[in-house]
């Protein structure tokens, strides 16, 4: 079966964004030639899925959509009409997930943002977690895990650190 993997980068106060969907403290850990493991990861991956907020904010930030080249699922609640291989899905994120792990592929990729993950949890979908930890504290905004959702045991895979700060984390679930 396929893994879906979150994939993502957090202040060390556990926000993914600041005020106003500002992510400018990514920049703090921004160093020409390091991106983190991020190539190698999405080398694995042909189907992301991410909220409707971030892929707005994505749009308006970066003059092409990253995952163009992915079968996309836009997690929203109103309806539209796809664009290529970006498709926005208003049903049950639990029958999407699981029709996604029914079919071949390799890894899913879940990009955000915060609701989707809650959402996720709340179904214990995710299999992996790739966290990256930003040396800031951001103090408020978005957090990346939102209360209610159910207790889950972890194992840890791997951690490294880097030159910037920057500290990843790779977890999986381990009551499968």
């Amino acid at each position: 079966m396929r893994k879906l993997v979150l994939y993502i980068a957090m202040s060390l106060d556990g926000y993914i964004a600041a005020p106003g969907d500002d992510l400018g403290f990514l920049g703090k850990v921004e160093k020409e030639g390091e991106d983190y493991g991020y190539a190698d990861f999405i080398e694995q991956v042909d189907t992301v899925i991410v909220g409707r907020r971030t892929y707005n904010w994505v749009i308006q930030h970066v003059p092409d959509f990253i995952h163009a080249d992915k079968e996309t699922y836009i997690i929203t609640r109103t309806p539209q009409e796809s664009i290529g291989n970006i498709h926005f899905y208003t049903g049950d994120i639990g029958e999407l997930v699981t029709k996604l792990q029914a079919k071949e592929g390799k890894t899913i990729f879940c990009d955000g943002g915060a609701e989707v993950v809650h959402q996720l949890l709340q179904r214990s979908l995710i299999d992996e977690f790739v966290i990256s930890v930003i040396p800031v504290f951001v103090g408020e905004g978005i957090r990346l895990f939102k209360d209610g959702r159910p207790g889950t045991d972890l194992k840890l895979i791997s951690s490294k650190s880097f030159e910037t700060g920057l500290v990843q984390l790779h977890y999986e679930r381990s009551n499968k």
